[in-house]
């Protein structure tokens, strides 16, 4: 375990760091889903010159270099490109984050009434521990579609006028059996249902309490029973983010991972003004779910953007965009489980993260074995090592707790497949895909920093 890095910063380093963090705390806080991730960012590029692809082909418009380009894909991942001074064939530098996180989601007829109280059904998306989700504040983020086509955007209970809705518990007076339930079972999935109101309509109407919920939604947003059929609504914790620990040298928020690396790899691709090499940064969905499906790094979304990009550079070559790949670094940008004294049981010291000490390095994730795992090759750990300490940033490298404790993986194996050289970096945290996480200022100042670098020095 190295010092804590904040004995190492002046005045100058503090002052950077907090307006970054700053910063970040404003975005984390609006951009709680993929979709607000996505939105956001395509209104913050355009102010800064960046142009769909889907205009300049529209538009037949060449690329060269120092263009400035984004791919919007289903509004819930995006790719930005800065074409370099180099030809594209000799490869890319890569940021790649993911910007969904564990929450629950509505099911697809969410609305029902049981005893004069009014629920919406949900289904867990993602890795939770279910007991964590009872008795907190929840609000609502989505789009519902009309038939017609027109979105509707939903977002309540982020302002303090608003109301919030959320899962009951039992009271411990009546808990005996339930306390006696593993973790796993205390609470079951078909119970995160959330309480949504209990005033009727006044009539005597069966399931008045629904049609008030129902009358409500109607007259305020438009929104009928069946539009639920058509709608993407994510329950997620209510509020934002907020400084952590009586020293403010924290962060606790909903979502860091994995929307801390996202927010770092987006700041420092568009602070690298001009480089050598094309630059990319892509957000993706659906990775706390196998990376699956059309806005998953596992679709062919990516690649196509790339083969696209380098025809429209000249490069009409069947093989171009594999020869663009195998010349490619990436650093996959993704968590990693800090070092909790609370738990050390399931850590390792000599091979954990710690907070304060820096942007963390996996070599490998993957599960005991190393399972599903990128294994990074060690010419390329041994390129990032030198940028880190050319740039004087502090960095730490670790796996995900003991061999046999568990594990997880990231986008990392997926470029890696596509012979792209590939490590994950990113930030340390703490109680990982709890309801609020907890990070360090200092880790997410260093990050930001790493990936800064990494785009402007990787070979």
């Amino acid at each position: 375990m190295r010092d804590n890095i904040w004995k190492s910063y002046n005045e100058k380093d503090i002052l950077e760091l907090n307006d970054l963090c700053e910063d970040y705390k404003k975005f984390i806080s609006k951009c709680k889903t993929e979709r607000e991730c996505v939105k956001n960012t395509i209104k913050l590029v355009e102010t800064q010159g960046f142009k769909s692809l889907e205009s300049l082909i529209n538009d037949n418009l060449d690329i060269k270099t120092g263009d400035k380009i984004y791919v919007n894909n289903m509004n819930k991942a995006i790719a930005l490109f800065t074409i370099g001074e180099e030809d594209i064939l000799n490869g890319m530098n890569i940021l790649g984050a993911h910007i969904d996180s564990p929450r629950l989601d509505l099911k697809t007829n969410p609305i029902y009434e049981d005893t004069n109280f009014a629920y919406f059904d949900t289904h867990y998306y993602g890795g939770i521990k279910k007991y964590q989700w009872v008795t907190i504040p929840l609000a609502l983020h989505g789009v519902v579609v009309k038939k017609d086509g027109n979105v509707i955007d939903i977002e309540i209970g982020e302002n303090l006028t608003d109301p919030v809705v959320g899962i009951t518990d039992l009271l411990p007076h009546l808990a005996k059996e339930q306390m006696k339930e593993e973790a796993s079972k205390v609470i079951d999935g078909e119970k995160l249902d959330i309480l949504i109101g209990s005033r009727p309509i006044k009539t005597n109407d069966k399931n008045a309490v629904k049609k008030f919920i129902l009358e409500f939604l109607k007259n305020e947003y438009n929104i009928l029973e069946d539009d639920f059929l058509s709608a993407e609504i994510e329950i997620v914790p209510a509020y934002g983010a907020r400084d952590f620990g009586l020293d403010r040298s924290m962060i606790m928020a909903y979502g860091q991972d994995d929307k801390v690396c996202a927010y770092t790899s987006l700041m420092a691709f568009l602070d690298v003004a001009k480089c050598k090499k094309t630059t990319c940064c892509i957000l993706v969905d659906k990775e706390e779910i196998g990376s699956l499906g059309a806005t998953g790094m596992q679709s062919s979304f990516f690649e196509d953007v790339v083969r696209e990009i380098s025809m429209l550079l000249g490069h009409r070559d069947i093989n171009a965009l594999s020869r663009i790949l195998k010349n490619s670094k990436m650093l996959s940008s993704d968590v990693n489980a800090a070092y909790d004294p609370l738990y050390s049981e399931v850590f390792e010291k000599n091979n954990s993260s710690y907070l304060n000490n820096g942007v963390v390095f996996s070599k490998y994730t993957g599960a005991r074995g190393k399972n599903s795992s990128n294994d990074a090759n060690a010419e390329y750990v041994a390129e990032i090592r030198k940028i880190m300490d050319d740039n004087k940033i502090k960095f730490q490298i670790s796996e995900l707790g003991k061999v046999d404790a568990g594990g997880g993986g990231t986008i990392a194996y997926i470029l890696a497949n596509k012979n792209v050289n590939v490590i994950d970096c990113g930030v340390g945290v703490l109680s990982m895909h709890a309801p609020y996480e907890v990070t360090s200022k200092a880790d997410i100042y260093e990050t930001y920093k790493c990936y800064k670098a990494f785009l402007n020095e990787a070979s």
